[in-house]
């Protein structure tokens, strides 16, 4: 296998060990500065220039894309893919986990534990959005911070709200995050490969840091996750599209609480606290699945007119209830069902065999048309206008900001 590794530190830690973990195993492994490639348009098949050159051909590339370079290095990464070369770590996994917020909406959307969050931008909304996540202390994140960086800790909200509106005047877009006090200068870095958790640790802070990355000075000691962990992870990994990736969670009294997913997790920690070959499992996943690069599937069904992919709900009382896949009729619709989705476990691949049950979600590719009648209701959010009214002397006092555009205000 040749191998590009994405980087521009070839002497860090990270950088140097999975060279060193490709070669040992014969492979040929090359470190590329990422600000280097061209990414060249004209012709009709996709290419890449690096340092002027045309660039030969690599069967996988590891990216390590720094926060700094976020937009560019994706940009080369979706090259790469473009080109079939196999990545772990694709641009839309590293777009999705180097955004705080885009990655807490994603998780949030597939019942993944997370600490109770809430994002806003008028100064008005940060009290009441404090109060929400369950008052002070809260944790006040940059969108875009990285090793504990634009992490600060509220004690109270006359602090939370005099930093918050510090930093949105500074045009800085920030997460309030729910304190989670059980878990205080403790998480647990959960070193993700494929479809296993190869290592986890326990990172702790030094004194009274609640922040116990290991740039600052935290120290490590390897742990053994549980089931429950182990499976959160995972899911919060591939939810994100890594194949590679540090899952960081706080232990919360009622289970892990994933609080950010990264892409380019360093692999120092993780190594010295384990003593494990953790770069050698990263080269040895990716060698075995060099032969399938990660596939963009709505840019390759856009060729299929007619076609694509829907969820499809199994309401309780429906025709589909009790029935085997063979025998539902969606084959003779034209309709391929490539996941079932049962609680939270999901069945790829299910066999005709299948029996369905109310409340499974079928994930089909096929006509879209025949699929039509299937897709269930988009979900209602509460009509309020149903709502109780107050009474006429508890009403608030008229704000101008609540007035429709162009609505003219008595005085």
């Amino acid at each position: 296998m040749k191998l590009g590794i994405l980087s521009r530190a070839p002497n860090s830690y990270s950088t140097m060990r999975l060279k060193a973990a490709a070669e040992d195993r014969g492979h040929t492994a090359r470190v590329l500065n990422t600000l280097r490639f061209a990414i060249d348009l004209s012709d009709d098949d996709p290419d890449l220039q690096y340092r002027g050159k045309q660039l030969s051909h690599y069967d996988a590339i590891l990216p390590r894309i720094g926060a700094s370079i976020t937009f560019f290095g994706m940009a080369v990464v979706r090259q790469f893919e473009q080109m079939d070369v196999y990545t772990p770590t694709t641009a839309a996994g590293i777009a999705n986990s180097r955004d705080k917020l885009r990655s807490i909406q994603i998780l949030s959307r597939h019942d993944v534990g997370i600490p109770a969050t809430t994002f806003v931008r008028d100064r008005k909304d940060v009290l009441p959005a404090i109060d929400r996540v369950g008052g002070a202390p809260v944790v006040i994140k940059l969108l875009e911070g990285t090793q504990g960086i634009g992490v600060i800790l509220a004690p109270d909200k006359k602090v939370a709200e005099a930093v918050i509106e510090t930093l949105q005047s500074t045009r800085q877009n920030v997460l309030i995050q729910r304190f989670v006090a059980e878990s205080r200068g403790r998480d647990i870095r959960a070193l993700v490969i494929g479809d296993r958790v190869v290592a986890a640790m326990r990172r702790t802070a030094v004194g009274d840091e609640f922040r116990s990355n290991v740039h600052r000075g935290g120290s490590t000691q390897v742990v053994e996750l549980d089931e429950e962990a182990r499976e959160t992870a995972v899911k919060a990994a591939q939810i994100m599209g890594l194949k590679v990736a540090g899952v960081d969670m706080l232990e919360g009294d009622e289970g892990p609480l994933v609080m950010e997913v990264n892409s380019s997790p360093g692999l120092q920690g993780i190594e010295t606290a384990t003593d494990l070959d953790i770069a050698g499992a990263i080269i040895d996943y990716v060698a075995n699945q060099v032969d399938f690069p990660e596939l963009d599937v709505r840019q390759r069904l856009t060729v299929s007119t007619g076609y694509g992919v829907a969820e499809l709900l199994v309401r309780d009382g429906s025709d589909l209830v009790g029935k085997t896949i063979a025998n539902s009729g969606l084959r003779e619709r034209d309709l391929q069902v490539l996941t079932v989705t049962r609680g939270t476990k999901v069945i790829p691949n299910p066999k005709g065999s299948r029996v369905l049950e109310a409340e499974d979600r079928l994930l089909c590719f096929g006509q879209l048309e025949a699929m039509r009648d299937l897709v269930p209701a988009r979900r209602r959010r509460r009509n309020r206008s149903k709502l109780k009214p107050l009474p006429h002397d508890q009403l608030p006092d008229a704000d101008v900001d609540d007035v429709d555009e162009g609505t003219p205000v008595s005085s």
